[in-house]
Formats: structure tokens, C-alpha cells, sequence
């Protein structure tokens, strides 16, 4: 049975995008940690750092190297997360107001954070696949 805050409505659709849209966040995040974290390290001379960084998580080498793989899982949740997004934006709020306008507020919650994990996957493919070419 579908989660309902009241008898009438359902919101399955905008709990389900916002979960999916906070995955796509995390996803995004992984771009930055894989490309644009150690070129902006050694842009700012921090070469010592970012060695130290990959002493400590030896785990960067290889996500680095897989760039491809990781670009594209972070693609595909970005896909899926609009598409629930786009299917959430008119689904119907609760009649209850107090209710309609938490339901209001989840909503633009999710879109914000939909295009923050947007904006953040694409400071990490700039990163990865066009400032190589510009150094």
C-alpha cells in the first residue's frame, strides 16, 4: 500500500523523487572527488597534499582511473532523478494546508537539489574531460 500523509493523497512520487534526487547529489559528489578535487590540489600547489590525500585513500587512484564508469552511473542517476522529477511536479498535495505546504516545500527541496547535483556534475566533467585539454 502507497504511503499517504492523509486518506485522500498519495505521495509516493515526490517522497520518491526526493530520494532519488539526494542520490543523485551523492553520485555528483563522486565526479568532484574523482577529478575536480586533485586538479584544483595541484592548481593551487598543493601537490603534498593531495599525496597525502592518496596515502590515506588509495581508493582515489582507481576511482580517477575509472572516471568513465563513474561519469556515467552519476549521468544515469541525473536521468533517472529528472524524469522522477519532471513525473512529481504535478502530483497532487493534501487538502490539509498544514500538510500542502509541507508537501510544497519537499517539492522545491528536491528541485533544488536536483540542480545542485546538476551543477556539480558538470564542474567535475569540465574537470575531467575539458581541462586536461586546457593545461
Amino acid at each position: 500500500m502507497a504511503a499517504q500523509l492523509d486518506g485522500d493523497v498519495d505521495l509516493t512520487a515526490v517522497k520518491t523523487a526526493k530520494r532519488v534526487n539526494i542520490l543523485s547529489l551523492f553520485t555528483s559528489g563522486s565526479t568532484l572527488i574523482c577529478c575536480a578535487l586533485p586538479a584544483t590540489l595541484v592548481a593551487i600547489g598543493s601537490v603534498a597534499t593531495l599525496t597525502s590525500l592518496i596515502s590515506a585513500f588509495p581508493q582515489l587512484i582507481w576511482i580517477s582511473e575509472q572516471k568513465a564508469l563513474v561519469f556515467g552511473l552519476a549521468a544515469l542517476m541525473l536521468m533517472i532523478a529528472g524524469v522522477l522529477q519532471w513525473r512529481a511536479r504535478y502530483a497532487p498535495c493534501p487538502a490539509d494546508p498544514a500538510l500542502a505546504a509541507i508537501c510544497t516545500k519537499a517539492r522545491k527541496q528536491a528541485l533544488w537539489v536536483y540542480w545542485v547535483s546538476v551543477g556539480i556534475f558538470l564542474v567535475g566533467a569540465f574537470f575531467a574531460f575539458v581541462a586536461p585539454y586546457l593545461i
